[in-house]
């Protein structure tokens, strides 16, 4: 079969992902933790900057659940940035609801989505540039992790050890974590048909039989979850800027 002209073919674009629609019900405050402020701006801010620090990516959906009053007064405009007002119930119909947007808005489903949690603002594009140059050669994608450092320990019911896991070939899931946009769009579609909880991307990715690559990722690359990571975060950003913390 006969190949079309080099000038014809079409490039594939990375797009980023950010579900911003959850409530943070872990970290208690005055709004939810990816509107929290870290040196003067919301932690969503600091997460979309890495993103758009970052030439490959041709796109940020920061997707939002339809009347968010936040997020408006916490993200500066940009011509790559789009908020997507289709949160859903869970981070599956969210991250859905913004591959389904990115395809409506043009991009096709050969484009990679690089998914990132809102509240992991200590992304560097340092990072993001190391999953994309593991993952665009790679025919399924994959995801930034860190191999367990620590030794684990299962719990019992009365919150006692029951006993210790072998670490070995154990990793901490972290994002972003990066897939072709139709290929994730059809894992999250079945899973959830399934009813299937999903706690990332990469879990659907496993349910249709795929293999992700486990890329390097960083320990500074944390979710805000509790008080104490906001103080954290906040003294990393701070560092990097010479900003008082």
């Amino acid at each position: 079969m006969q190949m079309p002209p080099a000038s014809l073919v079409r490039p594939v674009s990375c797009h980023a992902v950010i579900p911003s629609a959850g409530a943070g019900s872990r970290l208690p405050g005055d709004a939810p933790k990816q509107y929290r402020r870290l040196l003067g701006e919301a932690v969503v801010q600091h997460t979309v900057r890495a993103f758009l620090q970052t030439p490959r990516i041709a796109s940020v959906s920061v997707v939002v659940q339809e009347g968010d009053a936040w997020a408006a007064d916490s993200l500066q405009a940009d011509a790559r940035l789009q908020r997507v007002p289709r949160g859903g119930a869970t981070r599956a119909h969210s991250v859905l609801g913004g591959l389904e947007a990115l395809l409506a808005s043009g991009a096709d489903v050969s484009d990679w989505a690089l998914v990132h949690d809102a509240a992991r603002c200590c992304i560097t594009p340092e990072l993001i540039d190391r999953l994309i140059d593991a993952c665009l050669p790679d025919d399924v994608g994959g995801l930034l992790a860190l191999p367990l450092p620590d030794t684990l320990k299962a719990a019992d019911a009365q919150g006692r050890v029951a006993r210790t896991e072998p670490r070995e070939g154990r990793w901490l899931a972290q994002t972003p974590q990066m897939f072709r946009i139709g290929a994730l769009r059809c894992a999250l579609q079945t899973a959830l048909a399934d009813h299937v909880a999903l706690t990332d991307e990469a879990s659907a990715m496993e349910r249709q039989g795929a293999h992700p690559l486990l890329v390097t990722g960083a320990s500074w690359n944390f979710k805000i979850t509790y008080p104490q990571d906001l103080e954290l975060a906040q003294a990393l950003l701070a560092a990097r800027t010479g900003a008082s913390p």
